[in-house]
């Protein structure tokens, strides 16, 4: 059993923030080795529960749930901050072409390994990942994932048409690799598979239809890809698919709608499509450094609350401009104020941090299992030191409350605050 004493942020069950300005954070390890949370609350309440355990002291620290990156693409590390006119061209003249290097194992192991050191140098405990084309690409993914520790969910991209050689698969060969990379990857230790159509435009129609059979052969593993991200797009899948109903639609005519499938960006969605994501238990991975960086549009909060619609927050790196969640929180801030295509509004930093943390476990499928620091769920947390930033340091001594400690944080923040990462 472990002890760590600091500032404590938790969240409950409907995502309202629990903090203790002296809190205590109890863990143990079960029978599978994976250290889980027993008890968290005020240090005067929690302490005399636990004699005896061996106690770490953060003074001045803050502990909180580790960020979770809805939607992040691995292979695409080495192309953040590439110039591009959109979507489309960045495509083409940064992605593809870094992508066709993951056939290469050692290739793709060393990227995997940046990767990873990213995430962790900025608090990201757990992601949703795409991998390449390449079986190999998830293999190393899920290898360095596994010797970390870590709970990571990926899988191997789907694209046999509209796609450069080097990247376009075989439709029936890469059902076959996904099937068989679920049996070797899916349920180990921390690990989830994730089925992987690129997007709507680059799957047949067999493609995706196959997808939906494996989708729904192996109904735990997680379905990822990408929808209604920028108007070209929309217009594109509009002359491939013109038999659905909408862009979203597509997806759930080949039954790829359903819990624990995520759809990056949703941007262009309307109410039925946002009624439809709420029935189908589907979430948005909203990707804001992304989208101000392509020119995407902006991702309707409001809209997705009143609709009952799952979403939670994602950096989409190399489209994403920073592994940051602060900078991603941040990001999310300006486009929920913008006002100028939707009605705008101001998401509160506690609701911020929620949908990167507790909310985007639930988006995920992973309620009771991660993002919250409830008893029972696994103890994935960060330690943040808001005096590593002298700004910072000077703001947050003036916070009157939490929410103005967390947004000073979202503002200011970024990954010299990460002091500690621990992982369960």
């Amino acid at each position: 059993m472990k002890a760590y004493r600091a500032q404590l942020l938790r969240f409950d069950g409907e995502g309202q923030a629990l903090y203790e300005s002296d809190g205590l954070l109890v863990t143990q390890a079960g029978s599978d080795g994976v250290q889980r949370v027993v008890d968290a609350g005020p240090y005067r309440a929690v302490a005399p529960r636990h004699p005896g355990v061996a106690l770490t002291h953060w003074q001045g620290r803050l502990i909180a749930p580790g960020f979770i990156d809805m939607h992040v693409h691995y292979p695409q590390t080495d192309i953040i901050g590439s110039p591009a006119d959109g979507l489309l061209p960045w495509l083409e003249n940064y992605t593809f072409p870094a992508e066709t290097r993951f056939c290469d194992p050692a290739y793709a192991a060393e990227v995997a390994h940046v990767f990873f050191e990213e995430l962790l140098r900025n608090g990201v405990t757990t992601a949703l990942t795409f991998a390449t084309a390449h079986p190999a690409s998830v293999d190393a993914f899920f290898h360095e994932a596994q010797k970390r520790g870590l709970r990571m969910m990926g899988g191997k991209v789907l694209q046999d048409r509209n796609s450069p050689d080097g990247l376009r698969d075989e439709t029936e060969q890469s059902l076959i690799d996904t099937e068989t990379l679920i049996r070797r990857w899916h349920g180990k230790d921390r690990l989830g598979y994730a089925i992987t159509p690129r997007f709507a435009p680059t799957s047949s129609q067999a493609q995706l239809r196959g997808a939906g059979e494996l989708a729904a052969r192996y109904g735990d593993t997680w379905i990822h890809s990408h929808v209604a991200e920028n108007r070209d797009e929309v217009r594109w899948v509009r002359e491939l698919f013109p038999q659905s109903r909408s862009y979203l639609s597509v997806y759930e005519d080949f039954g790829l709608l359903r819990a624990r499938a995520v759809y990056a960006h949703c941007i262009h969605l309307d109410a039925d499509d946002r009624a439809l994501m709420h029935a189908s238990c589907s979430a948005a991975a909203v990707s804001p450094t992304s989208n101000l960086f392509l020119g995407s549009g902006f991702f309707d909060f409001g809209a997705a609350r009143a609709a009952g619609m799952l979403h939670g927050l994602a950096s989409d790196v190399g489209g994403g401009t920073s592994f940051s969640p602060f900078r991603t929180m941040l990001a999310s801030y300006f486009i929920g104020r913008e006002g100028q295509s939707k009605p705008g509004l101001s998401l509160a930093p506690s609701e911020l941090w929620w949908l990167h943390t507790g909310g985007a476990a639930r988006a995920l499928g992973l309620e009771g299992c991660i993002g919250t620091l409830a008893a029972g769920t696994e103890a994935d947390f960060v330690v943040l030191n808001p005096d590593a930033i002298p700004l910072l340091a000077r703001k947050a001594r003036r916070a009157q409350n939490l929410q103005e400690l967390l947004f000073a944080l979202i503002v200011l923040g970024d990954d010299r605050v990460v002091e500690h990462v621990v992982t369960a």
